[in-house]
């Protein structure tokens, strides 16, 4: 009995942690090996200690949710000729992992590139907001390495060596370096990962250029739940893929029917006029010969 009542207990835990995607994901159609990483909370001494070591102050929804949960891993695959890919992926760092980025090399010397070298002047274009930096203006965390698509940070700008930061919003960090806002905040975050189920490169629905066609086809096949417009969506509503129609691509170049032949010219038969100029050579031709 206690037994059945933990189990009870740890799945109710795991729905509320995940807000339900874990039964939505394995009511869905060919989902297999939805996977939930079980991690125990992380102590308030870690908290504190990454506080002071980063002179940032964590903000209180992600305070929470580390205090709950030391990060999080919720992967899920789909069934595909028989075998079972890996499709989604839902990652928050732990505390041991939220790592600075662009912090240079403790023995680089003075004249090496850093990543602070491709710092642009200007604003993200497609928000009008101050981008981040990757130089002591901006403390950048990783929150999410995106399977190697690029990642998802917490930044902290406008800093200063000398004050703690305390504001901080969610950028995403593209395989180009070129920064993408996302959220003002970690649950607004972690509520767009929840609603497009970890689908791979979701988050390249928020740059100007969209998922590639492979992460389009998966999208198309189990739809986020999300209910706003799509900026990659063409006006049918349907997604921006290139169509192919076997009818028109393969038609061969229609042939054109031959020329039409001219009926010949009847001879005139009224008047006194001779025969055709043909037989009337043809007489004289003879004439010669005798």
């Amino acid at each position: 009995m206690d037994e059945s009542k933990d189990e009870k207990a740890h799945k109710v835990f795991i729905e509320r942690l995940t807000l339900g995607v874990t039964r939505v994901l394995e009511s869905l159609p060919g989902v297999l090996d939805v996977r939930f990483a079980e991690r125990e909370p992380a102590e308030k001494r870690c908290l504190l200690s990454w506080e002071q070591k980063n002179a940032c102050v964590l903000p209180e929804d992600l305070r929470d949710f580390y205090l709950t949960t030391d990060g999080l891993t919720l992967t899920w695959g789909s069934k595909l000729e028989n075998e079972c890919v890996s499709v989604g992926c839902m990652v928050i760092n732990s505390v041991a992992k939220l790592r600075r980025l662009g912090q240079s090399a403790v023995f680089s010397l003075p004249s090496t590139p850093t990543i602070a070298d491709l710092d642009s002047d200007g604003e993200a274009e497609e928000t009008g907001r101050e981008q981040p930096r990757f130089d002591s203006r901006s403390r950048i965390f990783e929150l999410d390495p995106c399977a190697g698509n690029g990642k998802v940070c917490l930044v902290y700008k406008n800093s200063t060596e000398d004050e703690v930061s305390q504001q901080c919003d969610v950028w995403f960090l593209d395989r180009s370096l070129y920064w993408h806002y996302l959220t003002p905040s970690f649950t607004a975050y972690y509520r767009l990962m929840i609603t497009h189920l970890g689908l791979p490169e979701w988050q390249y629905n928020f740059t100007p250029y969209g998922p590639s066609p492979q992460a389009k086809q998966w999208a198309a096949l189990y739809q986020p739940l999300t209910f706003h417009s799509d900026p990659h969506l063409d006006s049918a509503g349907e997604p921006l893929l290139n169509k192919l129609d076997p009818a028109k691509a393969f038609k061969g170049k229609a042939k054109q029917p031959p020329p039409k032949k001219k009926a010949p010219t009847q001879a005139s038969t009224t008047g006194s006029g001779g025969p055709p100029k043909m037989h009337g050579g043809s007489g004289r031709h003879s004439a010669l010969k005798r």
